[in-house]
């Protein structure tokens, strides 16, 4: 029952393609999806013929279809304030905050903190991984929203996701040549008020490391996401997939389907038949490789897959031709070559003289739900993060029903508030 569906694999294997296709082809059936890209190329845009940005934008012609490319230039500062002040302050020449008070100092503490400043480079502050993390975090807001049906992520090469999941273990490890970093580059402001600010980038970290420990919980919920590898039929793709799928199954990642891309098709000329017979073999060993994984294949087609006609050629190839879904939560069972488990992430009814909204939180503990009104508006907080539900009638949170059940929590509503 994903709500996250995230396609993987090396570069220049068709993930871009395999995402959007997807995306366009869940939408088409009467889903809501959001199609989010972390690539800084802007590939997603490419295959899809339009333009999107850094907030959810609706895809002309593609009704409920929205995309999202996450801005590459997003900065520390605004996943880590203290951190990203002090990053900001490296090439503010000298020694950062140092240079205009180094006339207090004498030579020799001078040249001291210089030397204490070359030893720690500024390659130090680079974390494997902190790019990912912040692109998950951002991503984690949306898939905690049940106003999206499907989230489909198309990631970056497979190694970037692989250091985020590795993330939590360095920051630890980092966060001591951090705060060095701090004390040397503060110059006298750090020399006077070091505790104090190791402190709160201590504390500043830890919450961080929280968050990305959370979103490592979320992708590993098989209630909630679901990765497919994407590759080619050759020997660095399948060696690179065999050894990503290792990566993700030691992390636990669930990843029920591998997706064999660009398979020559079977045509007879002799060059053909050869490079197709090569290229049935390392998939039937990439087969006998991956355990409880389905593996499809898909042919090479013979134009550029570019623009929504293609995508839903591509679409119909790995899911069949597309069926409006019904309006119940689900789980609905799609996809031929590539299959997936899907539930809806809000049903309304109206049941007498009661409103009734189902919202779906694949995974949810009840001690991370909250629910209160404003002014007649209803908000569902999840993880502190608050959502406003839209109702029919102005609505006080004391009057409304709430019950969590199997992931599900139903809000019945008194269309008559007292």
């Amino acid at each position: 029952m994903a709500r996250l569906l995230l396609f993987g694999g090396k570069g220049g294997v068709g993930k871009t393609t395999t995402s959007a296709a997807t995306a366009v082809w869940l939408a088409d059936s009467g889903l809501r999806v959001l199609l989010v890209s972390s690539d800084p190329a802007h590939s997603t845009s490419d295959s899809l013929g339009v333009e999107i940005g850094s907030e959810p934008t609706p895809i002309e012609g593609v009704e409920g279809l929205f995309g999202l490319e996450m801005d590459p230039e997003s900065k520390i500062s605004a996943a880590l304030p203290k951190i990203g002040e002090l990053m900001n302050g490296m090439g503010s020449g000298g020694m950062g905050g140092l240079s205009g008070l180094g006339m207090m100092l004498d030579p020799s503490a001078k040249k001291e903190m210089e030397e204490m400043r070359s030893e720690v480079q500024t390659s130090d502050m680079v974390i494997p991984g902190l790019d990912e993390a912040m692109a998950f975090d951002q991503l984690l807001k949306h898939v905690e929203d049940p106003t999206w049906d499907v989230i489909v992520f198309d990631t970056a090469p497979t190694g970037h996701t692989l250091r985020f999941l590795s993330l939590p273990e360095l920051i630890e490890s980092w966060s001591d040549r951090l705060i060095r970093m701090m004390r040397v580059s503060g110059g006298l402001r750090s020399m006077l008020f070091g505790r104090k600010e190791s402190d709160s980038m201590k504390e500043e970290l830890e919450r961080f490391r929280r968050r990305v420990l959370h979103v490592r919980r979320v992708l590993s919920d098989e209630d909630v996401t679901s990765f497919t590898l994407v590759t080619i039929p050759e020997r660095m793709g399948i060696n690179e997939t065999l050894r990503a799928h290792e990566s993700l199954s030691e992390y636990q990642l669930p990843v029920p389907n591998c997706l064999v891309n660009r398979v020559t098709p079977e045509f007879d000329h002799p060059f053909l038949a050869n490079r197709r017979k090569a290229e049935l073999e390392r998939i039937a060993e990439l087969d006998s490789k991956l355990e409880n994984v389905a593996l499809g294949t898909m042919e090479l087609m013979d134009t550029e897959v570019v623009g929504l006609e293609k995508l839903r050629a591509v679409g119909t190839k790995l899911y069949g031709e597309v069926k409006i879904l019904d309006d119940s939560l689900g789980p609905h069972e799609v996809g031929d070559v590539i299959k997936h488990s899907i539930h809806r992430g809000m049903r309304r009814e109206v049941d007498g003289e009661i409103e009734r909204i189902y919202l779906h939180y694949p995974g949810i503990q009840r001690d991370e739900l909250s629910l209160r009104s404003d002014d007649g508006v209803l908000y569902v907080g999840l993880n502190g993060r608050e959502r406003e539900v839209k109702t029919q009638v102005p609505t006080k949170a004391s009057q409304v029903q709430a019950k969590l059940e199997n992931d599900v929590l139903r809000l019945d509503i008194p269309l008559v508030q007292e």
